[in-house]
């Protein structure tokens, strides 16, 4: 009876023991050795291209109604002051990407980066959350649209019956026609090519910073006619002082999230170790140029506190006899929410291309069109969803889960930049058919470390029986000077292990007190005492566990991780311990209702994993070698082919 129940439990024990392993499996970095089933994406893209799909997706309408909002609510002139912070803080995390992009250029972005360096578990979590935040983001940028185009037109009475809005009286729904028909718009050009595509938004984007452009030019025409009058105020450069410049920078970090879109094409760049980083790069520099200067002239062309809340730039126009820059106003937010609408469903059919690689997803979305080289079928799946959700719900209410899903695929990527330095996947997962090479190659390896060992122990022990005169004569004792050498060898080899453990448990130690420490912040519910005690401890547990990540020396199987040559993240550990800080923080910030819908989603999220992805991963039957047998299994198998 008792044996029985032991072995229930060991039973037991096993299983839950392998549950968890499989949460936080992690897969290969794709390199010359996995050799992909089936038709392959096109590699087209230049960075040119990729700049113009970022800056495209990065700079949407919002731009034209934020400098409004927010000077007159937080910044007043310092505006442009609050930009640069901004865009510094999205520099961080840009700069992470650029580093995992070029070592792991592959479809997936965030998703691809997690499962990777973290696990399958945390990899499922940010893809379903991408996946809610391309569908939500794109239906929310098409029905912004068609206001514009009335605007540009001169009313909806100008616009085409078939395009206007209405109410459907019994369910009480205002239906968006015009939405619907630009989301399938750019899902027939997003089917037809990637380099079609791209040439499309590279137009579309093109005519969107001339805009921008004309806005600096001639706003700063007027402004210095006029004397810039927006900055002789009584009030200073910084009327909301210091906290509210700050609480701007916040506000219109979120107008640089899109430059990520740039890594969602990565296995459509023609060199991507190098156009990748590039692409991210330029695009960040563009925008963070382009929302200052606009930003310098509309502030200085108007006094901050006259600037129109909806209209500002327009206004701002007007105010000094230039009505008609309204149309070019106009035209500029409305191109500019078509590059941000093909920017936000680029990525989303890719992505759900790679989960489904990864057996997460039915096969059905891993398919490629042998003629157009792009996975039609997941961007019909995509755009359909996203024309549905644009032409029947007014989805702005769930706009701030689209922040969600970017923070934390911000966080994780910043994250995996630690681990990839300090604890970087010492095993990789091969496919069980390379059982035979694997077993092989794996006694070849041990019998010629024997053979290794017995050689040195022999001349260990001829070393010790031959005597050896020092300089001075004496004969020195030759068997002490080996034990030595035997546990310095012993130490050589503990130490690397020790160190690993070490930096893993600082990551973890260091998450933590960043979740207390952001917790805290912005938990103002809570009585003052409690909220200072909660950040002291988080701030506590943050420094000491990044002092000791800073003491430690990072991994050198970082060298040979992934694609070696490309862009290296600098400042490690601070650079990305200071972008997890800033996305958390920004996280916790969010409301109560946004984590309340997110929460949902992430539950229901859960439940297809454990029905389906869990049991249908590729790395279910999976058999994981040290990266040191990798080249010598390949080169078996491959020998065995020929």
């Amino acid at each position: 009876m008792i044996v029985n129940m032991q072995d229930k439990g060991e039973a037991l024990l096993s299983k839950c023991s392998k549950g968890f392993k499989s949460l936080v499996r992690r897969k290969q970095v794709d390199s010359v050795h996995v050799r992909r089933e089936g038709h392959q994406l096109a590699r087209k893209l230049t960075a040119l291209d990729l700049t113009a799909i970022g800056v495209g997706t990065t700079i949407g309408a919002g731009v034209y109604v934020l400098v409004g909002t927010v000077a007159r609510e937080h910044t007043g002139p310092a505006l442009t002051v609050s930009f640069l912070i901004a865009g510094l803080a999205a520099a961080l995390s840009a700069f992470c990407y650029a580093e995992l992009a070029s070592r792991c250029p592959s479809a997936g972005s965030a998703y691809h980066y997690a499962y990777i360096c973290i696990g399958e578990s945390v990899a499922w979590l940010i893809g379903w959350s991408l996946i809610l935040e391309y569908t939500i983001g794109g239906a929310a940028i098409a029905r912004g649209i068609s206001p514009n185009i009335a605007l540009f037109l001169g009313g909806e009475g100008n616009l085409p019956a078939f395009l206007v809005r209405h109410t459907i009286p019994q369910l009480g729904v205002v239906v968006d026609p015009c939405a619907a028909i630009l989301v399938l718009i750019v899902t027939f050009l997003l089917c037809a090519g990637i380099k079609e595509s791209s040439l499309v938004q590279t137009i579309v984007t093109t005519v969107n910073v001339c805009a921008m452009l004309f806005i600096i030019v001639a706003g700063g025409y007027l402004a210095c006619k006029t004397g810039w009058v927006g900055y002789e105020l009584h009030g200073g450069f910084f009327p909301f002082g210091l906290n509210g410049m700050l609480a701007g920078s916040a506000i219109v970090f979120f107008s640089y999230i899109g430059f990520d879109a740039v890594t969602g094409a990565a296995e459509e760049t023609k060199r991507p170790l190098r156009d990748l980083p590039l692409g991210i790069g330029m695009t960040l520099t563009l925008c963070c140029i382009l929302y200052m200067l606009v930003s310098v002239v509309i502030v200085g062309l108007v006094p901050y506190y006259a600037l129109n809340p909806d209209t500002p730039i327009s206004s701002a126009f007007s105010a000094n006899g230039m009505q008609w820059a309204a149309y070019i106003v106009t035209a500029g937010a409305v191109t500019a929410l078509c590059a941000s609408l093909m920017g936000s469903l680029l990525p989303q059919p890719r992505l759900l291309m790679a989960m489904a690689r990864d057996g997460l997803l039915p096969a059905f979305f891993s398919d490629i069109s042998t003629r157009t080289q792009v996975p039609v079928k997941s961007t019909v799946t995509t755009g359909m969803l996203a024309a549905v959700l644009a032409f029947f719900m007014d989805v702005s209410e769930l706009s701030g889960m689209v922040s969600v899903g970017t923070l934390l695929a911000f966080t994780v990527v910043a994250i995996s930049i630690l681990i990839l330095r300090y604890a970087p996947p010492e095993e990789v997962p091969l496919p069980s058919s390379l059982q035979q090479f694997i077993d092989s190659v794996r006694k070849q390896l041990d019998d010629d470390s024997q053979s290794m060992e017995r050689k040195e122990f022999n001349d260990a022990d001829i070393v010790e029986q031959s005597p050896s005169q020092s300089e001075y004569g004496e004969a020195s004792i030759q068997y002490p000077l080996i034990e030595k050498q035997f546990c310095e060898g012993n130490q050589d080899k503990q130490n690397p292990r020790r160190r690993r453990n070490i930096a893993i448990w600082n990551i973890a130690l260091f998450c933590i007190g960043v979740l207390v420490l952001t917790s805290a912040a912005s938990a103002e519910y809570l009585p003052s005492l409690v909220r200072f005690s909660l950040g002291a401890v988080g701030a506590a547990i943050l420094l000491c566990s990044l002092v000791v990540l800073a003491c430690l020396n990072q991994d050198e199987a970082r060298h040979s991780f992934g694609h070696t040559g490309g862009f290296l993240c600098p400042f490690v550990p601070f650079l990305p311990a200071a972008c997890i800080l800033i996305n958390s923080y920004l996280l916790m910030s969010l409301g109560v209702g946004t984590w309340i819908r997110v929460s949902i989603w992430l539950i229901m999220g859960a439940l297809v994993y454990i029905s389906y992805g869990w049991r249908h991963s590729s790395l279910t039957n999976a058999v994981y070698v040290p990266m040191a047998y990798l080249d010598h299994i390949y080169r078996a198998s491959s020998s065995h082919q020929v």
